[in-house]
């Protein structure tokens, strides 16, 4: 991927990690469109950065995903890469009594809205690049997390499928593979003692200037690279034994 001179649509970009990467490409020499649910959030990221194009979505919804296209066909028809970013990731246990209610919540953000953005995008004729933000609980759960987990294993094997077939149009598929960040997402304070979202965004920024289409960091590079005995190990240091 050219890191400079895109037209870049990033889902979530306005918090976390995808309000890093937004940053970042900014820096980089790109225009950036950040999509999202809460119309505040992105006003304060717009005042903030005023290059920046906003616009209200909800991704859990099958036809606003639909309308962003539309909206994106018929102002920005020159958008060559889409970064599907937005997540969300509830803490919670199988015998909750909301558990079903929000699991299915994850799956509508988690894995329908990047699933149907791959496909309605894919056949935008000037997309180039789709990157795809899963997690380092790929390839080996958290249990409080149980549904967020599933769902970027989902994603992670989604996106290497989605190299393979997506290869003969000319869509570069990158996989960003984020360990636990000093970020909001799951609740605030809950990730206080992670590495900052900037440290990761140096790295990855990185590899992609190399290269690279799978991107890791830390605890996400270890399990990359880890085989069975390994990925146990970090199983057992997630998951104390109730």
């Amino acid at each position: 991927m050219t890191l400079t001179g895109n037209k870049i649509l990033i889902t979530g970009g306005a918090s976390g990690i995808g309000l890093g990467l937004t940053e970042r490409f900014l820096q980089e020499g790109n225009e950036v469109i950040v999509c999202g649910r809460r119309e505040s959030v992105l006003q304060e990221l717009q005042d903030k950065h005023n290059g920046v194009i906003i616009r209200v979505c909800d991704l859990s919804s099958a036809e606003e995903r639909i309308a962003l296209l539309d909206w994106v066909k018929e102002e920005h028809s020159d958008l060559n890469v889409l970064v599907n970013n937005a997540g969300i990731q509830q803490w919670m246990n199988i015998t909750d009594a909301d558990f079903y209610q929000r699991a299915k919540e994850e799956i509508a953000t988690n894995v329908e809205a990047p699933v149907h953005l791959t496909a309605l995008f894919s056949n935008l004729p000037s997309l180039n690049t789709i990157i795809n933000v899963t997690s380092g609980l790929s390839f080996v759960p958290f249990t409080r997390v149980p549904v967020y987990s599933a769902t970027k294993a989902f994603f992670h094997s989604f996106t290497h499928s989605s190299r393979y077939l997506l290869k003969g149009k000319g869509i570069e598929v990158i996989e960003m593979i984020p360990p636990a960040l000093n970020t909001d997402l799951g609740g605030k304070g809950l990730h206080d003692a992670a590495p900052p979202v900037s440290d990761f965004i140096d790295a990855v920024f990185k590899q992609m200037a190399a290269g690279e289409t799978e991107l890791s960091f830390g605890f996400s590079e270890a399990m990359v690279k880890a085989g069975p005995q390994e990925i146990q190990g970090a199983f057992n240091r997630l998951n104390p034994v109730i």
